[in-house]
């Protein structure tokens, strides 16, 4: 590379950075915008996140970086990522929804990872909130005279914890975040003749806001006094999906129990086998590199949590032992050499997703170059 060539490409790089200097500048402004959206949805009560203004923003972003030439996906990733952090910066800025902020809130768990975040989150808001744990005289609670009590134990304690509960004032909403359903809210329903609802985040305790967080809820009584709960929940950005609770909990026996059992068994079998993590990092596609992420997730995390969602279902165990038999058949069919068996199979499989295996894999294009991304910054970290 001659002299010229050297200077010209330093004189680039040097508008380049100049070029993103701005371009820091300008999301700087953009983030002091925000937070003046957030006083302003605080006075007006509205919600930290609203789907229908962030999907015409970033159809207007989409249709103007097509006219200039630019990649339109290329906007909108750096658009969803900056707006994610605005709503990082409006979450203290919300608005209570309850009416009565003298009578307290109560969450019997409050200290625990689920239950501290919704510790925060209300105070945050402007709650005067009581953290009952362990070892505490449940008895203080008729003390109180909350407004809500919200359940945030172990799965394997919380049909317990609701027997041991006082008597609560009529009119407050008694509540848990158990990640099963039907008899959590059968027990609640018995010990308190107050509003009842069931409510299990889809989300753990690490995330610094609930926009486009999903929050399930199953009804149990009087749904019209819950309201104001509900209307909290959207206010701090979560979606809030009703549904049956014993429908809930035939759900969660596919997204929580095979799942991590599945994970689990997968991360064993590595640990069992010896297998070289660092080499199968720099050997894997993006789309291993995800699976494997996934499962150090898993094993990052509370091995007691796990044991108690996946024994929380035992009615799933009979599923499970047909998923292992049908592993098995699959495997003998290909140590068999029989493909055409295979390949039939999947074609079956495929008639049963549907539409839904085309929409899945365009979705998850997105992931694959997030992994890439992180692949190399954690190699330039490391």
């Amino acid at each position: 590379m001659n002299n010229d060539a050297k200077q010209q490409l330093e004189q680039l790089r040097a508008a380049i950075d100049n070029t993103d200097a701005q371009l820091i500048e300008l999301i700087k402004q953009r983030s002091e915008l925000t937070k003046q959206v957030g006083d302003v949805k605080r006075h007006l009560q509205a919600p930290l996140y609203v789907p229908e203004r962030e999907q015409q923003m970033i159809a207007a972003r989409r249709q103007q970086a097509e006219q200039m030439g630019l990649s339109p996906d290329l906007i909108e990733d750096v658009l969803r990522r900056i707006i994610r952090e605005s709503y990082r910066t409006q979450t203290a800025q919300a608005t209570p929804t309850s009416s009565n902020l003298d009578r307290p809130i109560v969450i019997v768990g409050g200290h625990g990872r689920l239950g501290g975040l919704f510790c925060r989150l209300f105070q945050q808001t402007g709650y005067d909130v009581k953290v009952v744990e362990k070892g505490d005289a449940l008895t203080d609670i008729t003390d109180y005279q909350p407004q809500l009590v919200i359940i945030a134990v172990p799965v394997n304690v919380t049909e317990q914890v609701i027997d041991a509960l006082p008597e609560l004032p009529y009119d407050c909403i008694l509540a848990d975040l158990t990640s099963i359903k039907d008899k959590p809210l059968q027990k609640m329903l018995a010990q308190h003749q107050g509003p009842v609802v069931g409510l299990h985040p889809m989300f753990g305790p690490s995330v610094p806001n609930l926009a486009k967080q999903l929050i399930v809820a199953c009804e149990g009584r009087e749904a019209t006094a819950c309201k104001w709960l509900i209307a909290q929940l959207t206010n701090w950005g979560a979606h809030v999906e009703w549904v049956n609770a014993q429908a809930h909990d035939r759900s969660m026996g596919w997204i929580q129990v095979m799942r991590h059992l599945s994970t689990f068994v997968y991360g064993a079998h590595m640990a069992e086998e010896q297998a070289d993590i660092g080499q199968l990092l720099q050997l894997s596609s993006p789309i291993y590199r995800m699976e494997l992420m996934m499962v150090g997730r898993l094993f990052a995390q509370n091995g007691e949590l796990y044991a108690d969602i996946i024994q929380s279902h035992p009615e799933q165990f009979a599923v499970i032992k047909r998923y292992l038999a049908r592993f098995q058949h699959i495997l003998e069919t290909l140590e068999q050499g029989d493909k055409a068996s295979f390949v039939e199979c999947f074609q079956q499989v495929n008639q049963y997703f549907g539409e839904f295996a085309e929409k899945f894999l365009q979705e998850s294009e997105a992931l694959v170059q997030l992994s890439d991304d992180q692949r190399f910054r954690s190699a330039a970290n490391g």
